[in-house]
């Protein structure tokens, strides 16, 4: 909130609450535009301005909470890394707290929030498991999951752990780490990957669970999502399985449900097709003599 009230202030800030119009929010989105700004970030900064106008009129500080209009949802953008490609990024880390957070990210798909926030105290080697909740935090925030080590996540920490100087598994110079963005990214560049965000490793992480065929409700616990829809929305078209008994519906031809493989495993016993009045028909190999 702090943050955003940066970009607010100088226009929202000489107003009063309930006196805000459809067109001061429009002038809003024109001038940062004008600066360069995204509209996923717009989006973040009006909503926001509504929600504190909101909180404003239940408290009774203003008559009530003017319509605040804001761009639409930007399409989300599909960038995902590959197994390799995580791989490569941890190499081409530089420092050892960045390449135990790609680590971390990958293989709990936490939040960097989270991740950044985590104490030893909540790894837990002897049952291979990681509590990314935070005690600390009394107040409603995004899910997080008690999630299991991987193998190749609990020979990273243990490692970190011989040499921990502060209770944050990410460390730098005996400190807690505030942010890995720009660490992070110029990792990717070196990697050949281009530009990457902490995020990406969270969203790595669900596509290639999702590929391998997980099913949602499990991705979503991992997750921490607590509506399983959310989760299917974002990811289940990666799924091995989407849509194929729509697919499957609209089928032409008489083979029915056999897949690709097995019409090639007919092939070679020696049977081959051809297409016929009726569809894909068997041809029964003529003898010579």
């Amino acid at each position: 909130m702090k943050h955003t009230w940066k970009a607010l202030k100088g226009r929202f800030g000489p107003m009063a609450g309930d006196r805000i119009t459809i067109a001061d929010c429009r002038a809003h989105i024109e001038e940062r535009r004008r600066a360069g700004i995204k509209d996923g970030t717009l989006l973040t900064e009006l909503g926001h301005l509504r929600t504190v106008l909101r909180w404003a009129e239940r408290q009774g500080l203003i008559s009530r909470a003017p319509y605040i209009e804001r761009p639409a949802q930007p399409k989300p953008k599909e960038q995902h890394l590959t197994s390799d490609q995580v791989r490569s990024l941890i190499q081409a880390c530089d420092l050892p707290h960045l390449k135990l957070f790609v680590h971390l990210a990958y293989a709990t798909a936490g939040r960097a929030s989270a991740l950044l926030g985590l104490t030893w105290n909540r790894c837990d080697f002897e049952r291979s498991k990681i509590n990314l909740e935070d005690p600390i935090i009394s107040h409603p925030h995004k899910g997080r999951a008690i999630v299991p080590m991987t193998a190749a996540l609990r020979s990273a920490l243990m490692e970190a752990r011989r040499g921990a100087l502060t209770p944050f598994v990410i460390e730098w110079a005996g400190k807690r780490v505030a942010s890995v963005k720009r660490g992070i990214k110029a990792a990717g560049f070196r990697a050949g990957i281009g530009k990457v965000a902490p995020h990406i490793l969270r969203h790595s992480a669900a596509v290639r669970m999702a590929e391998d065929g997980v099913p949602m409700e499990e991705i979503a616990q991992y997750l921490g999502h607590s509506n399983v829809n959310v989760t299917r929305r974002i990811y289940a078209r990666f799924s091995p399985d989407y849509l194929r008994n729509a697919a499957r519906a609209l089928e032409l031809d008489d083979l029915g449900p056999l897949r690709p493989k097995d019409h090639y495993a007919k092939r070679s016993q020696g049977i081959d097709f051809m297409v016929g009045a009726t569809g894909i028909e068997p041809v029964t190999p003529t003898m010579s003599r």
